[in-house]
């Protein structure tokens, strides 16, 4: 078994977990210590708990009550790979659910509403995406919720003068600090509410999630030292809060459609480069 942790905090843990075993492994009994769902990415395997069995294969989702014992076999393939959110108790009660009715349905079946977040989570975990890691996961359990439920909770209320100023003042905040390693978590906890709480009333108040906002001011502050100053461009994206170069390079791109560097010789007056982006916006 290999596990990979992607994302970790005091709310929510994201993890990749890489399982080899297959049918001549022994099978043994395990217990869920909290409150999880893990989106089956390859593979196959049985899940027996709570005197049920589920065959699980891509695209199930397999779902964890605190100290349900469960058992996991592999009679017809070799090894797994899920991608598993777990959440402590406080967060899975944020999520609106009645934890005994939601959280003991053991598995789901590959449900095309689920899967398309499966991924999304997935992608989050590989830095292809710009929603955070921890709000996917967020997303995911919510739509899983609903299904459960047997139909989508109500709406939102429209955000309230107070809910509109705290979602500005944490969009100041994070901006402020976006240099730093911000999450959901601190970011929530700034504004002093729960994190699906906080995603929730940012996301409505200001139309992107806090995540994409950082990632833009980010962005925002690499421009402007890509123009202006002189710096290496790995100085830039570890300046502005990128830990990884690759991850810079890719964003970057994906956003202004052009490298860094190709930015910084049109910023300084490179010719070929500003007619090419300005025939790629006719195109479009």
């Amino acid at each position: 078994m290999g596990i990979r942790t992607v994302h970790d905090s005091p709310f929510l843990k994201v993890q990749d977990y890489q399982c080899d075993l297959g049918p001549e492994d022994r099978a043994s009994v395990e217990i869920h210590k909290g409150f999880s769902i893990a989106y089956v990415r390859e593979g196959s395997f049985g899940y027996r708990c709570g005197g049920r069995h589920h065959e699980l294969v891509a695209g199930s989702l397999l779902v964890g009550h605190p100290g349900d014992e469960f058992v996991c076999t592999h009679d017809h393939v070799h090894g797994d790979r899920c991608l598993s959110v777990h959440f402590d108790p406080e967060a899975a009660e944020s999520l609106g659910a009645s934890v005994a009715a939601m959280w003991q349905s053991g598995a789901l079946p590959p449900l095309s509403e689920l899967m398309v977040l499966g991924e999304l989570a997935q992608a989050a975990a590989g830095g292809a995406s710009e929603v955070g890691v921890d709000e996917a996961g967020y997303l995911l359990a919510s739509r899983f919720l609903e299904i459960v439920a047997g139909a989508a909770t109500a709406p939102a209320p429209a955000a309230d003068a107070r809910s509109r100023r705290r979602a500005v003042e944490a969009a100041l905040w994070i901006d402020e600090n976006s240099a730093d390693a911000v999450d959901l978590d601190a970011s929530a906890g700034e504004a002093g509410v729960s994190p699906f709480h906080f995603l929730r009333t940012f996301s409505k108040v200001l139309g992107v999630t806090p995540h994409q906002y950082l990632v833009r001011s980010r962005l925002r502050r690499a421009a402007r030292l890509l123009a202006e100053e002189e710096r290496s461009v790995t100085d830039v994206a570890y300046e502005v809060g990128f830990g990884d170069l690759s991850n810079f390079v890719r964003t970057f791109h994906r956003a202004a459609g052009i490298s860094p560097l190709g930015f910084r010789r049109m910023a300084r007056g490179d010719r070929k480069i500003l007619q090419e982006r300005l025939g790629a916006f006719a195109v479009r």
